[in-house]
């Protein structure tokens, strides 16, 4: 392909973008000058020079007269400016009250005008004041210069009476406007209210509701809109409308809301801040959307071929088909979409602009666009392949460069100017416009380099514009920079590139109430800018003239050599002026005479005159401008007036002329066309008289010669393979003659002919050239599928081009390939036809429908290749594989390769899991979607559930385990197996839901619309098929048995009383199987079986509809009813009741004994038992129990055993003899009996009843009452015996809510979560559910809820999508009592842990205790821990990051970490500073300043913002994060609040005030809040107190971090156990905060196994369940709250310990496992840590000081500092080890038979190593290369580590870490510790296995260099923290020093980090290092410093020889502070180290 110069390519591009056909070059008919939006505008006379001088100012102001209502109007429409048929160009300006305007774009005057309807008013969207107070035309128009028709959209009222207002009746128009006369055109204007979404039927354009912000499009026939919300109100949807632009018919109507989700689902606003939606003019439409609340993606990567219906924060590419609809091709979402859903930060902010791909191109992005949004990230995409979601490594972004992070939210338009190699500019809101150079990484990936920032900073609210450039032409060098703003200069121009990493400003101008958003737009030298006060600004070059001069002066026509007469020209000063020179700018056929004498005075009025003459030298017309310059003083006047002079120039003779003088014949075919090819030439006589032509001369040499003689013939005269014909002999005067050129070679070659045309008007030569080729061959090939790089070709009868397989979910994309496989000589082969499956249905495409394209031309040799695509949707496991195919039509100049219709396969293959067969597919194939819940469970069993690593190939594994033919995922992380269908098989779409465990699968969903509970099943051909859908009946038979009818049960026992059994899968078969050994078998209570030979006690046959209760396993069968059996008999078996009851008495009865008499004669009913009262016999409930809370059953019941079971309860009742049932209601129906039914012996008492058939004796505690039924008790005497009565008065309530169950209180009924369990830290199911039972199940959570009847769950958090709801859904019975509510179909009766009975009214968890809680500003809500806005004298700032050579607050000499922090806890701590801040849950911080560097993150989110750490003291509040501060700042004022929350930090029985503070330290923390101050050092102050069953104990002390216990004297670390289905080990011995691995052996020592979970539970037993697997040991790492260097199991994760053998050896014990003889005592220690060593061991024992028991407290002075005591080995063997105990009295070291040497110097050197320095640590790590954990680690096991695997430098941290790497990484740099005691140096931790050495400190490493050992070449460190490299430099400048600032001299210690850091702490933004020991710093690095090569820097440092420190004779390695050079989290964008190659050390 030929190559075209740029500049030219562009003008063609910006020509093809504008699309247009009668159009002027200096017209803007549409956004952002062209259909890119790019605002690139090379043809607007904009000439630097002028613009940036006095010349260029605001030329005039058009106001406009609109004043709706007394108010100006608002130009939010941008001008347009179009050059109509008269000449004179105007623009087009439409307005916010519905006004049209047509200016004179020159003067300003207003030619004409309309109104087009009222405005809609702004008060009906309040409060949306963003476009205040009329909303008219708000969107750009667009220009048709084809047909001069002016496009716009327009807001209005439906009366327009200006009478009927309101939201509901605002409309929409889209009016085609004449731009001649401001008339409406034809079928125009169209309403849009009521459009329905083509894409949605459920989506209904509703005027009042939608905003038309964008620019509209015309593309070809069509025009497009786009629509978005007011300020993200009402259930808006994003909207793109298109019509056809002659008829107004709608062509599109598409909603980026697309469903499933309901209406009410809001997003997806498509509004750029009023850019445009954008086209390459290639059939490709884009543009960038705003937040929504779909989300459909939730987490579940998508590629960008697979667009979601809901398109929201996207950028999006849509096709534009043919007749104008549009198809969603490709998408663009953020990874972290929802993030930003949350924080309200719109993708969609700015346009997405394309860029000019002439400039902006690489290898692996040929087309590329640019969008920034409100996070302030600038993205870079494909245009070819947008990225999609989460498609990167580790579900990041997968776009060509890593999104660009700004400082702040952007809303403009990025700048574009693509000469000088390229540059875009992003206006970021409150700071510089950044400047960013394109360039190509090696990679062949975009970089764009920020290079440069503007001087100023943009306003600090909203409204900075969109960035516009312009260029002269197109010449480089000419470029300009625009913009507005709303604050300072309103108008700025820079010239476009920067210089030394600036924008020049060059050009000012203030625009009072410029409209925010605007782009300035250009006409014919002028830029034009619109206000929001109704005023039109022009600025351009002053039009004002100082002189009036005649002129033009026309001359006429006169003879070439001849002279005009002479004009006198006269000129006249409009104002005062001085002529400074005048001057003829050619004299070739013009001159002057005459001149006055100049410099002259011209008073306004006064004239001069000169005079001149017209003597041609040519023919035809001529003119030259006469300049006269002039200074008037007076900038409005232009300092030059032009003077025309023209002529028109003849001859009398005849002259010839000859036009074009160059013919060319470019890639003709030999033997393709019999007549060759044929161009023309013109031959014209400019002369009056009649030219004869005398003759051509034919040269194929030379224009000069030798001259040959032509083949004359009838066809022409032919010289070689050119033919000239039509040859003239004579050419009139001033007339024309074609000359017709043939060319028709029968060679291929180059040929050439050169003429000379002789006449008597002179001679003229042309020249012509052709070039023969051979025919073009095309090779037509694809990638082969297989990766090979092989290339398959195309053949007409060849298979189909193949992708191979491609999984769900994946994209494979492969090029094809066009070659021109002519021979060297052969000619362009074009590509005349090409239809790509571009934007085609399916799953194979084209990435675009550019590449390959019709017009495309290949050289011979030459190839281009497209790319296609197989993308396969994301699609269920185990399902069967598919095949797509897609035709691309192409034809092309090969003539014998004709037209072809190419196909393109690709086999789209879903993964098979679980068991496979023989030929490798799934045995369990996918079934579809099911509904569950119709209306009950379909499948019954759960195998597990909240299981994070949850797949559907792990449920099906374990159903066929289980041997269940059916598997189904549901609910994200459950699993559940059956043998029988579901009833109702739903649509895919209703599977919604990705698994926990991978997030390509599909666990379940919640349906279409969200409103009901779905399961992925998988069956193996083996189940049986769902139940009939038909209504219960009573089964006739079951085998042998027959139905024999519905029957009451025993009056004296059971009916059937042989045996009998119950299950959840109860059926007539099931129940029948079991009593296959007896003759009858009955159904009772939907799931109770009864066996027996005989009906007996007197049970009777009663009405069918008794037995109305559907069997639990079968809803099509009926199993009996409530006391009420379905009995079926063997043939031949009678069904009479036996009567084996006892006999009721006739004389004295009792229907309910309440009196002490006991009747002699038999037994009675107990009167009063254990606190209980008899309340008399009573029947049971209807259809449910009676008391129904609890059930047991005893061979030997007696009363007092009933009682003593119920004792809880407020009810228990006997019956049957045997049974016992308890409640605290009485159930619906159940009444005092009459009819003496309670007469059944005790079976444990002969002398009691117990009730009887369905009748029990009730009675009722003293101290509580019935809720739901009113018992009244009347004792009499009858006149005929002792007998006693009770009359009882009934009020049935129905089932009721619980209102509490300790500790917990109800709060409402809650849904379930949105993809989530509500509650998901815990769950449990029962069929005998009671909310009392949940309470406890849930008793150490702050939430729990009941549903389903049976389900429990437990969480401290609630799920994202959890609400209450109100529809009425928690209706169901708990399944264990049916008087009370359990929730309902997803929905939990949601209950809340008060602490107490009298949890305070706010709801705060309040347990009891007799510490003092600390308030906060605001309630713990069920929402989970808030950030805190304000406490007393404080008030919340923001999250802010550490400073990343220090910290953010420094004032604090200690500052404080502890498990007592909050944020209450902290403000009281630093009540003496104006700052504090709280970071990684458990520190605070104090200070009167922030420090440099520390800066408020972006956002509000605590997950965005990483300030997301939930407080060590108080789970409702947020205390940071990593690295991150939630700031406070006294004084500052927080939002007011109503209500305070109550957290307590103390255990149930503490009576210690606890404290946080440091030795030494200035402020304390209290359980109070209040600030306490230590003057001393070895001040002691109280520490954090840990909790006991029965005692106090003291704070456990912090060690080098948490490991894993590994055995004490009994037992031994077995590993980390999962939780599966059911508990590992059974036996719960304790829960407590102060939980340590030591408590939990010794309270299992009577068991096999012991284990600890969740950090806090003990658990023990003698086998381990079978359900339970060995799970990472990495998933144990809860820490335990009595001890936080031990890890006490994780969720679900037991750290799972066994009993050693009895002849095990003894080992050590650790602290924990020893109790102090001091019990229940508590001595205050400062916060630090205790070291354990044991001198007599090779290992060493760390641990906590602290212990807790259950029968006393452990009490231990503790401190962290910088001294110890240490004790030797004691000879007594008692004592298994040695405890150091650090003390926080003293500074000094007391040792006895050691000596400490905790503090190395600099110079200490060990086996070969030399120490470096004390570095801070980092994240990443600072040494990433080797790290180990040890608790005998000390510097010879670490130097030894690190130079085994040959590193050079060895870190050691925390004490007992090492860490190994060849240089310190990311922000890590060397301590400047010189002037620093050894005992303030922040390396202070003694070494585990060394207590006479430091291994580093908290957050820090001793660093040690193996000088020796390790032979390895240095290397140059890319960066430092915010300091990149910046190259090697001579050390002077101009003589002088380049750094000279500051220096030093490290001549031990110098290295880049230390040298950095020693310049960063002193604020100095450049370092530098020479001689390898000299460190210098600057404030900036000198524009003129001379760069040497890297290699000339090449000494290495003195402190490291791993490293290079600059050079010798001053040669200076520099490093300058770029805060752009790291990312959001603060870290370096590009890490490691540099090596170069050409670095050689100096010798």
């Amino acid at each position: 392909m030929q190559l075209i110069p740029i500049a030219f390519s562009l003008l063609l591009w910006l020509i093809q973008a504008v699309a247009g056909g009668k159009l002027s070059p200096t017209d803007t008919t549409t956004w952002g000058e062209d259909n890119s939006r790019s605002g690139y505008s090379p043809n607007h006379n904009m000439d630097p020079s002028v613009v940036g001088s006095a010349q260029f100012d605001q030329l005039w102001t058009s106001k406009l007269p609109g004043n709706y209502k007394g108010t100006a109007e608002q130009i939010f429409h941008q001008p347009l400016v179009y050059t109509l048929d008269d000449g004179i160009q105007y623009v087009f300006i439409a307005t916010s009250q519905n006004n049209v305007y047509k200016i004179n774009a020159k003067t300003g005057t207003i030619v004409a005008s309309r109104n087009m309807h009222i405005p809609f008013l702004t008060q009906e969207v309040v409060p949306c004041l963003d476009i205040n107070p009329h909303i008219g035309v708000t969107g750009t128009g667009v220009i048709d210069p084809a047909t001069d028709t002016w496009y716009l959209a327009a807001k209005t009222y439906e009366d327009q009476t200006d009478q009927v207002k309101g939201l509901d009746n605002g409309r929409y128009f889209f009016h085609a406007i004449d731009v001649n006369t401001l008339a409406e055109k034809p079928n125009f204007p169209k309403p849009i209210e009521g459009t329905v979404a083509k894409n949605n039927p459920r989506r209904v354009f509703q005027s009042g509701k939608h905003l038309q912000r964008p620019a509209l499009l015309l593309s070809g026939q069509y025009v497009y809109a786009g629509f978005a919300s007011h300020c993200v109100q009402y259930n808006f949807t994003g909207w793109v409308m298109g019509w056809d632009k002659t008829s107004g018919s709608i062509v599109e109507r598409f909603s980026t809301q697309g469903g499933p989700e309901a209406v009410t689902v809001p997003g997806g606003g498509i509004w750029m801040s009023g850019g445009g939606l954008a086209t390459d003019n290639k059939g490709s439409m884009y543009y960038s959307t705003g937040n929504g609340y779909a989300s459909q993606l939730h987490g579940n990567p998508v590629p960008g071929r697979q667009p979601p219906t809901a398109l929201e924060q996207a950028v999006v590419n849509m096709k534009i088909n043919d007749d104008g609809s549009l198809t969603t091709v490709d998408f663009f979402m953020p990874w972290e979409k929802e993030q930003l859903d949350g924080a309200d930060k719109d993708l969609g902010t700015t346009p997405f602009e394309l860029l000019p791909p002439e400039t902006f191109n690489c290898p692996m992005a040929k087309r590329m666009g640019v969008v920034t949004g409100k996070s302030g990230k600038t993205y870079i995409l494909n245009l070819d392949n947008l990225g999609g979601y989460q498609m990167g490594a580790n579900k990041l972004d997968a776009i060509p460069q890593a999104p660009i992070q700004n400082e702040n939210s952007v809303y403009a338009g990025a700048g574009v100017y693509p000469l000088e190699g390229g540059y875009i500019y992003i206006n970021v809101i409150q700071y510089q416009t950044h400047v960013f150079k394109f360039s190509c990484d090696a990679s062949g990936y975009p970089a764009f380099t920020k290079v440069a920032d503007s001087p100023e900073k943009a306003a600090y609210v909203l409204g900075v514009g969109h960035g516009a450039t312009t260029s002269l032409n197109g010449q480089s060098g000419t470029g300009l920079y625009w913009m507005t703003d709303v604050d300072g200069y309103n108008l700025r121009i820079y010239n476009a590139v920067p210089q030394s990493g600036v924008l020049k400003l060059i050009k000012t101008a203030n625009i009072p109430g410029v409209t925010k958003f605007s782009r300035p737009v250009f006409g014919d030298g002028r830029a034009y800018v619109g206000t929001v006060q109704g005023l039109l600004y022009a600025f351009g070059s002053p039009v004002n003239l100082p002189l009036t001069c005649t002129s033009p002066n026309d001359f006429g026509k006169i003879s070439i050599d001849s002279t005009s007469t002479v004009k006198t020209i006269q000129c006249q000063a409009n104002t005062y002026t001085q002529v400074k020179s005048i001057v003829l700018n050619n004299t070739a056929n013009f001159q002057i005479s005459g001149l006055p004498t100049l410099p002259l005075d011209l008073p306004a009025g006064q004239n001069i005159s000169f005079t001149a003459v017209f003597k041609p030298t040519a023919p035809g017309p001529l003119s030259v401008d006469v300049a006269v310059t002039t200074s008037s003083g007076d900038n409005k006047f232009s300092p030059r007036t032009p003077i025309s002079l023209k002529g028109i120039g003849t001859s009398a003779s005849p002259l010839l002329a000859v036009n074009p003088n160059t013919v060319t014949f470019n890639g003709v075919i030999v033997d393709q066309n019999d007549s060759g090819a044929t161009e023309s030439i013109i031959f014209s006589n400019v002369g009056d008289g009649s030219l004869t032509v005398q003759g051509l001369d034919y040269s194929i040499v030379s224009e000069k010669g030798p001259y040959i003689t032509p083949n004359t013939t009838s066809a022409g005269v032919q010289v070689g393979p050119f033919t000239f014909t039509q040859i003239p002999s004579t050419i009139a005067g001033n007339t024309d003659s074609i000359v017709k050129i043939n060319f028709n070679p029968v060679n291929t070659g180059n040929f050439a002919v050169y003429v000379r045309v002789r006449s008597d008007g002179g001679s003229k030569i042309f020249d012509v050239f052709g070039t023969a080729s051979s025919a073009p061959s095309a090779l037509l090939e694809f990638e082969a599928a297989d990766g090979s790089g092989r290339w398959i070709p195309y053949t007409q009868n060849s298979p189909p081009f193949t992708f191979g397989n491609v999984f769900e979910a994946q994209t494979k994309s492969l090029k094809m390939r066009l070659t021109n496989n002519g021979s060297s000589s052969a000619g362009s082969l074009s590509v005349t036809v090409s239809k790509p499956p571009f934007g085609s249905s399916g799953i194979v495409g084209a990435q675009n429908g550019r590449d390959l394209g019709e017009g495309t031309n290949l050289a011979a040799g030459e190839s281009e290749t497209a790319v296609l695509f197989c993308s396969v949707p994301k699609s269920q496991v185990n399902v069967d594989s598919y095949t797509g195919s897609a035709n691309w039509v192409m034809n092309l100049g090969d003539l014998n390769f004709g037209k072809q219709s190419i196909q393109f396969t690709c086999n789209a293959i879903s993964e098979q899991v679980g068991p496979l067969a023989a030929n490798g597919s799934a045995v369990y194939r996918y079934g579809g979607c099911y509904k569950e819940n119709d209306p009950d469970r379909q499948l019954k069993v759960q195998l597990f559930g909240n299981d994070p690593t949850m797949t559907n190939d792990k449920c099906i594994s374990a159903c066929a385990a289980a041997g269940y033919a059916i598997a189904a995922s549901e609910y994200v992380d459950e699993c559940w197996c059956g043998n029988r269908f579901p009833k109702t098989l739903a649509d895919e779409i209703d599977c919604n839901y990705v698994c926990a465990g991978n997030s390509s699968q599909t666990c379940g969903g919640n349906g279409y619309f969200h409103d009901h509970s779905h399961m992925s099943l998988f069956s193996n051909g083996k189940a049986q098929p769902p139940l009939p859908n038909v209504a219960p009946s009573v089964q006739q038979s079951y085998g042998e048995y027959s139905y024999s009818g519905c029957y009451t049960e025993g009056v004296g026992g059971r009916a059937l009383a042989n045996k009998q059994t119950a299950s959840d899968e109860m059926t007539v078969a099931s129940c029948g199987a079991f009593c296959s050994d007896y003759q009858y078998f009955g159904i009772e209570y939907r799931s109770e079986c009864f066996c027996g030979n005989l009906i007996g006690n007197n049970a009777a046959k009663v009405a069918e509809t008794d037995c109305r209760l559907t069997c639990s396993g079968n809803s099509t069968q009926y199993c009996g009813g409530a006391n009420r059996l379905t009995v079926y008999g063997k043939s031949g078996s009678s069904s009479s009741s036996s009567s084996t009851g006892s006999s009721i008495a006739t004389g004295t009865s009792s229907s309910a004994a309440t009196s002490s008499t006991v009747n002699p004669g038999g037994p009675t009913a107990v009167p009063t038992v254990a606190g209980f009262a008899s309340q008399g016999c009573y029947t049971e409930g209807t259809n449910v129990r009676a008391l129904a809370d609890a059930v047991t059953a005893n061979a030997a019941m007696t009363v007092e055993k009933c009682a003593a079971f119920c004792s809880s309860y407020t009810y228990f009742g006997v019956e049957y003899s045997s049974e016992c049932y308890c409640g605290n209601t009485i159930g619906t129906g159940a009444i005092p009996a009459t009819d003496n039914g309670c007469t059944m012996v005790c079976s444990g008492s002969p002398s009691q009843l117990c009730g009887g058939g369905n009748r029990l004796n009730l009675y009722k505690q003293s101290k509580s009452t019935v809720t739901s039924s009113t018992v009244t008790s009347t004792t009499g005497t009858s006149s005929t015996g002792t007998s006693t009565s009770v009359t009882s008065t009934s009020t049935s309530t129905g089932p009721a809510i619980v209102q509490t169950a300790s500790p917990f209180a109800y709060q409402a009924c809650y849904s379930e979560g949105a993809g989530v369990r509500a509650l998901a830290a815990k769950d449990t199911a029962s069929g005998a559910m009671t909310v009392q039972i949940c309470a406890a199940f849930c008793n150490d959570y702050l939430y729990m809820g009941v549903e389903y009847s049976t389900e429990c769950f437990c969480g401290n958090t609630i799920g994202t999508g959890s609400a209450p709801v109100t529809d009425g859904r928690c209706s169901m019975t708990c399944g264990g009592a049916p008087s009370t509510i359990c929730g309902g179909p997803n929905g939990l009766s949601f209950y809340k842990n008060t602490g107490s009975a009298s949890a305070s009214a706010s709801g705060s968890l309040t347990r009891s205790s007799s510490s003092t809680s600390a308030s906060t500003s605001a309630s713990a809500t069920a929402s989970g821990p808030i950030t805190v806005q304000s406490i007393p004298g404080y008030g919340y700032l923001g999250c802010y990051n550490e400073v990343p050579f220090g910290r953010a607050l420094v004032d604090l000499a200690n500052p404080i970490a502890s498990d007592k922090v909050s944020v209450d806890a902290c403000g009281a701590a630093c009540s003496a500073y104006t700052y504090f801040g709280v970071e990684f849950s458990g520190e605070c911080y104090c200070g009167n300043t922030i420090q440099s560097g520390s800066n408020l993150v972006a956002g509000t989110d605590p997950a965005t913002t990483q300030c997301n750490m939930v407080c060590n003291a108080n789970k409702d509040q947020y205390c940071g994060g990593p690295s991150r501060l939630n700031m406070y700042k006294k004084g500052l004022a927080g939002p007011s609040s109503s209500s305070t929350s109550s957290t307590t930090m103390s255990s149930r029985s503490s009576t210690t005030s606890t404290s946080l503070a440091r030795t030494a330290s200035t402020a304390s923390i209290s359980s109070t809040g209040s600030s306490s101050t230590t003057t001393s050092r070895a001040s002691t102050t109280t520490s954090p107190t840990s909790t006991s069953r029965t005692g106090t104990s003291t704070t456990s002390s912090q060690t080098s971090g948490p490991t894993i216990v590994q055995s004490n004297a009994n037992f031994t670390y077995t590993g980390c156990y999962t939780e599966v289905s059911g508990r590992t080990l059974k036996t719960l011995a304790l829960a407590s905060d102060t939980m340590t691995v030591g408590i939990c052996l010794n309270l299992c020592s009577n068991y096999q196994y012991a284990g600890v979970e969740y950090g806090r539970e003990c658990w023990c037993d003698n086998t381990i369940a079978s359900t339970s697997t060995v799970a990472l040991e990495s998933q144990c790492n809860m820490k335990c709250p009595g001890d936080l260097t031990q890890f006490c199991g994780g969720s679900s994760r037991l750290t799972l310990y066994t009993r050693k053998p009895a002849s095990g050896a003894r080992i050590a014990q650790f602290q924990a496992d020893t109790p102090s003889s001091t019990s229940g005592s508590s001595t205050s220690s400062t916060l630090t840590r205790t070291f354990s060593t044991s001198q007599s061991s090779t290992t060493s024992s760390q641990s906590s000081a602290t212990s807790s028991s259950r029968l006393g407290t452990t009490t231990t002075s503790s401190s962290f500092s910088r001294t110890s005591t240490t004790t030797t080995p004691s000879s007594s063997s008692s004592s298994p080890s040695t405890t150091k105990t650090s003390s926080s009295s003293s500074r000094t070291s007391t040792t006895s038979s050691t000596t400490s040497t905790l503090y190395p110097t600099p110079s200490l050197t060990l086996s070969a190593h030399t120490y470096l320095g004390c570095a801070n640590a980092t994240n990443p790590l600072a040494l990433n290369a080797v790290a180990k954990t040890s608790t005998s680690m000390d510097l010879e096991t670490c130097h030894t580590l690190c130079t085994s695997y040959n590193y050079g430098l060895a870190g050691l941290q925390n004490g007992d870490t090492c860490y190994c790497g060849n240089g310190l990484q990311s922000f890590s740099a060397l301590q400047d510790e010189r002037n620093t005691l050894p005992k303030d140096s922040k390396c202070n931790f003694p070494c585990a296995g060394n207590a006479t050495e430091i291994c580093g400190g908290k957050e820090y490493l001793s660093v040690w260099n193996a000088t020796e050992s390790v032979k390895i070449p240095p290397t140059m460190v890319k960066q430092v923290g915010y300091y990149p490299l910046k190259g090697c430099f001579n050390g002077t400048v101009s003589t002088k020093p380049l750094l000279n600032a500051t220096s030093t001299s490290l001549p031990t210690i110098n290295s880049a980090e230390n040298c950095v850091g020693y310049c960063a702490t002193r604020g100095y933004a450049v370092a530098g290092m020479s001689e390898g020991n000299a460190c210098k710093c600057g404030a900036s690095l000198p524009t003129n410093a001379e760069e040497l090569p890297l290699g000339e820097c090449n000494v290495v440092c003195a402190g490291n020889k791993r490293e290079f420190c600059g050079g010798k004779e001053g040669k200076t390695l520099v490093y300058v502070m770029d805060t752009g050079s790291v990312d959001t989290e603060g870290k370096p964008k590009s890490l490691g180290e540099l090596n170069e190659a050409t670095v050689k050390p100096a010798v």
